[in-house]
């Protein structure tokens, strides 16, 4: 199965839609692989890759922001969110990622973003006892 990468960083299109972590992962993991100086990079894949990860931590911090939205006001969960969130809007506001290190900044950012959801999920789903 193949998807659509979409560049929306205003989420106009992709707001609401399940992402898909899985592909997302693997080339954050394939980026930070990479090292300082990766041999065979070439820019243009390096900033097509960039728009990428950009692309999808707007994805993934406005999934987060809406649920860090629901939480109660005394969650344990509030002021950990709200930094990661905070964090995402200081390094998504840099302008695009070209470099290497800028791309692996944002493979960090994507990486962050999701532990956060995942948290988020686990407050607020949690898994029935047996």
């Amino acid at each position: 199965m193949r998807g659509t990468v979409v560049y929306d960083p205003s989420g106009a299109v992709t707001g609401g839609l399940p992402l898909d972590r899985d592909p997302y992962l693997a080339l954050v993991a394939a980026v930070l692989a990479w090292g300082p100086n990766p041999a065979g990079v070439r820019a243009a894949d390096c900033a097509q890759i960039g728009l990428q990860l950009t692309g999808h931590a707007h994805c993934v911090a406005a999934d987060s922001r809406q649920r860090f939205e629901t939480l109660s006001a005394d969650s344990e969960l509030r002021p950990l969110t709200r930094v990661v969130l905070r964090e995402s809007v200081n390094r998504l506001s840099t302008g695009p990622a070209t470099s290497v290190a800028k791309v692996q900044n944002r493979a960090r950012l994507v990486q962050a973003l999701y532990r956060a959801l995942d948290r988020l999920d686990t407050a607020q789903n949690p898994t029935p006892a047996l």
